[in-house]
């Protein structure tokens, strides 16, 4: 093999690509998905369920964890696929509860081929200077404890079983932009992108990819508050080129992308889904 200046040479450990046929295959794949019984990450699960993976719902909710179940059932029969889709309750800032709901899914799955840390919870809405280290903490347990918790739990599994796999940690873009009034929410989410730069470079020898999703103004529970607001959502939607609020649903595709095993060189990046928000 030449090195000579104007050659090209070919890694020889290359992985073979996968087929496609214009669409991921997630068949015979399992995914877990944690807040995946609402909002974006519900969005994320039913993506993956068209392209035929399996998904364990990890939330704190027993009676939304069903209900996530069974809409991701429905979608499957849809799409003629036959994933198995399970549910556990986790509080993910909890490290016994996440060890305890990985054992649990891999045992009942017999393989795990990546995790989706979506879980997370907003801000407290406190003033910075009247903001309390207790509630500042609170914020950090779920959006960045419960993101290490969840990814170090699901990264042991992967390295184990020795095939791969993907990691996704759900950021925001108040990780781009200042969000004043909002600060311990935004540190967390920017101290999850540097998670994910992290252990992009560390896992990628595990053939472990890890990426980052960043999304913009959507329609959920944890946003409703903004979303009701008449003067909020019309000031973010004049920002939004597309002049509007996502749905839930619009984060399908993405997730599907995301679980594909076809990526095999896509990782340590932020994908941003924001309908143009951070760069307008």
């Amino acid at each position: 093999m030449s090195n000579e200046p104007g050659t090209t040479t070919r890694p020889t450990d290359r992985p073979e690509p996968l087929p496609t046929n214009g669409r991921p295959d997630l068949s015979g794949r399992t995914f877990v998905v944690t807040g995946g019984n609402g909002g974006i990450g519900l969005g994320m699960a039913e993506g993956i369920a068209q392209a035929g993976g399996s998904v364990s719902v990890w939330g704190r909710n027993d009676d939304k964890n069903a209900a996530a179940v069974g809409a991701l059932s429905r979608i499957a029969a849809e799409s003629r696929t036959d994933p198995v889709f399970t549910s556990h309750v986790c509080d993910v800032s909890d490290e016994a509860q996440v060890r305890e709901c990985m054992d649990r899914t891999v045992s009942e799955h017999g393989r795990l081929d990546g995790l989706f840390a979506n879980a997370g919870r907003g801000g407290t809405g406190t003033p910075f200077l009247e903001l309390s280290l207790d509630e500042w903490r609170a914020v950090m347990a779920v959006n960045l404890d419960g993101v290490f918790l969840t990814l170090r739990e699901a990264a042991r599994v992967l390295v184990e079983q020795g095939s791969g796999g993907s990691l996704v940690a759900v950021s925001s873009t108040s990780a781009v932009h200042g969000a004043a009034g909002n600060e311990a929410y935004g540190t967390a989410k920017t101290g999850v992108n540097g998670l994910v730069r992290a252990l992009a470079v560390g896992l990628a020898r595990h053939r472990i990819r890890v990426n980052s999703l960043l999304p913009g103004w959507t329609i959920t529970d944890l946003a409703s508050g903004g979303y009701e607001n008449d003067v909020f959502r019309t000031a973010t939607v004049k920002r939004t080129p597309v002049r509007r609020w996502a749905d839930p649903s619009e984060f399908r595709a993405v997730g599907a992308f995301l679980a594909d095993p076809s990526q095999t060189y896509h990782t340590g990046q932020e994908i941003c889904v924001d309908g143009g928000y951070t760069v307008f």
